[in-house]
């Protein structure tokens, strides 16, 4: 059973997490290295070049990597801090088992392989193949990801297949299929330096994706106009020329009414309207009631900032949109991303220099990891897995009898449930951490618990992997060839710096044993990982995600290859639809009619605060790497209850008071951080930390009907004064997510 065998105090005591920083005079070699390996940060999306020093096998520092064109050596706090994993003491080293009463024991590779496989083949005997699913993760390369998807289906044989992306990237997906046929920002980055207007709805790029920042206060300096959506005054908005601070679920409504006085006052491109899109006229009749005195009540923004948008919008000659998990975030989400891209496509101004749409993917490979098959219902190359000749291109390169590969699955959350209902009785998880990101953890924590068998492949202990049976030790990213897909679209190379310490393994070695032990070595035969990355050129082949022209030679020699790539003499496609063909079945761009719908849960008399989550400059995503480095944690050391000086006098809170935050899924306490950089009706809580301290403990489960993704940027809740102020230990030991 995947309990915890004793204590999180205990756990926490031998694996951590444990601060760990760099000698004063930095790790031996750092001044003198073996040698400097080019390759990217693993974190967010931008995946900013980075040269790794290297010394005695052990990464010992970096050096900017000045050439690489997208952040030319510029790196965030996290980046900067990046190579401090190598050496972490929280390492796991050796496979563990559970013993109950005990803790983890290290036990040999044969061991942990062979229980594994044992209790795979136990499971989906007993109760069927399905009744063992996968989770995996898009901090994973391309070639990782790949293999994957053909694990579960070929070697597994398994539906259960999804990923952590489904809680990132996957509203914008399907926003972005149903508008253009193809799931990618429309341009390099370097369109935005020279766009007249830039709005940013729901991305909090200083904080999340700080390189990013710099290619905007370009485009200001040569005069660009900046508009940010946020219910926050993030960093970016407080030199904005506007900012609209959006009550969290009013987003589809604002676009909704930017589109209807883009209309009326016919700021609008007929001629791109006319020849190249379709479904304009329902997608206006929809939104035909929203007008200023609606808008201003279903947004909480007042209707002349709301105009003003729409005016500087609707009268600029070229400009950029940019969106994340803001808008995404939501049962909406892919409404949220539709409306977007409705006034994109009524202002003409797409497939142009200078003029584009993008959504910024928040990991490291975000953008190739929803590419090439690890999702529940896709194949190699965004491919559908209910579509018949799209299984039958992929069955005949696996080399498998069609019927034999699985059906779509279900998704990440709905795994969460199925276990509850006794359909899924064991797991496999991979570079993600669920106790942590999905909401309602304590569901979750619930659900873990009543596997019959729980296999976890990570580097570190995560607060998933303290209810494992068997952790396996894998790599991180610098100890494994391989490539990663940027957020505009950019294929790019990771270079091999390091092999994992002692006796862990690299990722892609332990899916192939395993698949080797469950009978399909013949189908995993990869000696390197270029011979993975040619395997999925060829599946990708003809898909909307077509890597096939793509060649680890070309990537190195030109710095990275934008996808689609489609030929070996194809240069790569930095700015999509310059030709006004889209990857639809009639060519053309699809309007999409969004009606506003509130979210599903709205604030009451009982729970009358909206309490909406993010990220924080130093931390990433569930914090099982960033909460290990001393630097970043001291940055941001606890999760903080951000809470406008209003709000705070109408409780009684002053700053530091500790608050207990209760929603219909739990509560949880917090210190007040006031300020009035957000709107008086909502609260703000970093959602990196787990345990006790985690903010996913009160956020809603609902899920997009399309997406599926959950709806953490909206719920009700509770505010109520503890009595006490914040307590230095708990400021000292919040990283650790002890419960």
């Amino acid at each position: 059973m995947a309990k915890l065998p004793v204590s999180v105090d205990k756990i926490i005591e031998k694996y951590g997490p444990h601060k760990a920083y760099a000698p004063q005079e930095g790790f031996q070699g750092n001044k003198e290295p073996d040698k400097l390996v080019k390759t990217h940060c693993c974190y967010c999306g931008m995946q900013c070049g980075i040269k790794l020093k290297v010394k005695d096998n052990k990464v010992a520092g970096f050096e900017p990597w000045e050439e690489f064109p997208f952040n030319e050596g510029r790196l965030c706090p996290k980046g900067v801090m990046r190579y401090m994993q190598n050496n972490h003491p929280d390492r796991i080293l050796d496979p563990l088992e559970r013993v109950e009463g005990k803790g983890f024991k290290p036990v040999d590779w044969e061991h942990a392989m062979g229980r594994t496989v044992n209790e795979i083949k136990r499971i989906q005997e007993k109760y069927g193949k399905d009744a063992f699913a996968m989770l995996s993760g898009v901090s994973l390369t391309n070639e990782k990801s790949y293999m994957i998807g053909k694990f579960a289906r070929v070697a597994l044989k398994t539906a259960n297949l999804d990923y952590n992306g489904r809680l990132c990237m996957v509203s914008a997906g399907g926003g972005n299929k149903k508008a253009f046929g193809l799931d990618r920002t429309s341009n390099s980055w370097a369109d935005l330096k020279h766009a007249e207007v830039i709005l940013i709805a729901g991305a909090n790029v200083s904080e999340t994706f700080p390189t990013l920042t710099h290619y905007i206060w370009q485009a200001r300096d040569n005069g660009a106009k900046l508009i940010v959506v946020d219910p926050r005054m993030i960093p970016l908005a407080r030199t904005a020329d506007l900012h609209l601070p959006v009550r969290p679920g009013g987003d589809s409504a604002l676009f909704g009414a930017i589109l209807k006085i883009m209309v009326d006052n016919d700021w609008l491109d007929h001629d791109f309207i006319d020849n190249h899109t379709s479904g304009f006229q329902d997608t206006i009749d929809a939104v035909k009631d929203y007008d200023l005195d609606w808008a201003e009540e279903h947004t909480g923004i007042s209707k002349e900032l709301i105009y003003q948008a729409a005016e500087m919008w609707g009268k600029a000659n070229t400009s950029f949109l940019l969106h994340a998990r803001g808008i995404e975030h939501h049962t909406k989400g892919v409404d949220n991303v539709l409306s977007c891209i409705n006034i994109v496509l009524a202002s003409g101004r797409i497939g142009r220099p200078y003029c584009g749409y993008g959504t910024i993917t928040g990991q490291g490979n975000g953008q190739g990891g929803r590419e090439h098959g690890h999702k529940c219902d896709q194949l190699p190359g965004n491919r559908d897995i209910t579509n018949p000749e799209h299984r039958k291109y992929i069955s005949e390169v696996w080399g498998i009898d069609e019927k034999d590969m699985p059906g779509k699955g279900i998704t990440a959350y709905e795994q969460i449930e199925a276990i509850h209902r006794g359909e899924i009785k064991g797991m496999i998880s991979i570079c993600f951490n669920p106790l942590v990101s999905l909401p309602n953890n304590n569901f979750v924590r619930e659900a873990l618990e009543k596997l019959e068998f729980y296999v976890n492949i990570d580097t570190f202990l995560s607060e998933t992997a303290r209810h494992a049976d068997i952790v396996l030790p894998g790599s991180l990213h610098e100890e494994e060839e391989g490539t990663v897909t940027t957020a505009e679209g950019r294929v790019v190379k990771i270079n091999e710096a390091v092999t994992p310490p002692k006796n862990a393994r690299r990722d892609g070695d332990i899916i192939m044993e395993l698949a080797a032990r469950l009978g399909e070595k013949d189908k995993f035969n990869f000696p390197t990982s270029e011979d993975i990355f040619n395997e999925l050129r060829v599946a990708s082949k003809g898909g909307t995600a077509d890597y096939y022209g793509i060649t680890y030679k070309k990537i190195v020699d030109n710095m990275g290859v934008f996808w689609p790539c489609k030929t070996l003499d194809h240069p790569g496609t930095p700015r999509l639809w310059e030709d006004k063909k889209f990857a639809t079945p009639d060519q053309k761009a699809h309007f999409n009619p969004v009606s506003y719908r509130p979210a599903s849960e709205m604030p009451n008399k009982e729970f009358p605060v909206v309490l909406t989550t993010g990220r924080v400059v130093s931390q990433y995503l569930s914090g099982s790497q960033t909460r290990r480095i001393g630097k970043l944690v001291d940055k941001y050391p606890e999760p903080l209850l951000e809470i406008h000086p209003k709000l705070a006098f109408q409780y009684g809170i002053e700053n530091h008071d500790l608050i207990k935050v209760k929603t219909r899924r739990g509560e949880a306490q917090f210190p007040a951080h006031v300020v009035e950089t957000i709107r008086e009706d909502t609260v703000f809580i970093p959602y990196h930390w787990g345990g006790k301290h985690g903010a996913n403990q009160l956020t809603i489960d609902n899920l997009d009907p399309v997406s599926k993704i959950p709806e953490y940027k909206v719920c009700a809740c509770q505010l109520e004064k503890t009595g006490k102020k914040g307590s230095q230990h708990l400021t000292e030991t919040a990283y650790q997510s002890s419960s």
